[in-house]
């Protein structure tokens, strides 16, 4: 029974046309594929696979390095002597706060942080909105990206009504100009948000949007769902071109 596998297991929904994409990451990233399970609009795959051995050798190893270290430093300790140690403490205390406190300067950190992306200061970024909208690189982008604040020229693709809402919207944003016929780049999603949320601003402020709709989109990066292959974004401001 020592030699049992023992595995672990997930659950991922998908909608349809992805069944096969998302088959196929899970496969890559070791994933065995036990069930399937097919609904009008969504299936659900049932996947597992091997767990890790747990490194025990290893950590062993290291547990017992470190035993040796403690004795070694102690008796090392103890032989120094307590002269040392008298020495130490006629010292003035007025010494240790003469040692200047070393702190990072944070201009350069919370600089960087502020900073927008564009496609013009992020080649990354450029090369995303060129990608298939099921790309891994939009799983890697809001991984390394949530919470950073994005700017791009796009337009709106989809718009629908978010529920049983009549001013509440789920809006499918798109790279370029194309709106509904657009066909590249990451399908962007702003979901249940009504006009206010859109924080219009330019030269004339439309009461409502549709689809076709260009507008320069300023948002806040949010969580890549890849069973559906929507990318969420939070909308800071968006300006009518």
């Amino acid at each position: 029974m020592a030699d049992e596998i023992k595995y672990e297991y997930k659950a991922v929904r998908t909608v349809r046309g992805t069944t096969g994409l998302v088959i196929s990451k899970m496969q890559k990233d070791g994933w065995e594929l036990v069930d399937q399970t097919q609904g009008t609009l969504r299936s659900t795959l049932d996947f597992r696979r091997p767990k890790k051995p747990q490194p025990w050798l290893l950590i062993g190893a290291a547990a017992a390095v470190f035993v040796v270290l403690a004795i070694v430093i102690g008796t090392a300790t103890a032989l120094s002597g307590g002269g040392d140690t008298k020495g130490r403490a006629d010292k003035p205390a007025a010494i240790a706060s003469q040692k200047p406190s070393a702190r990072p300067t944070p201009t350069a950190t919370e600089s960087a942080a502020a900073e927008v992306i564009t496609p013009q200061n992020n080649p990354e970024f450029a090369a995303l909105l060129k990608a298939d909208s099921c790309d891994e690189a939009n799983l890697d982008f809001a991984t390394r990206h949530k919470g950073r604040t994005i700017a791009f020229d796009g337009s709106i693709v989809n718009m629908a009504p978010h529920g049983d809402y009549d001013t509440r919207y789920d809006l499918l944003l798109g790279p370029g100009d194309k709106g509904p016929n657009t066909s590249a780049g990451p399908a962007f999603k702003y979901e249940d948000v009504n006009v206010l949320d859109l924080k219009l601003t330019g030269g004339k402020i439309p009461a409502t949007v549709a689809a076709g709709d260009e507008f320069r989109f300023v948002a806040e990066v949010g969580e890549f769902n890849a069973a559906q292959c929507l990318f969420f974004l939070h909308p800071v401001s968006t300006e009518i071109r």
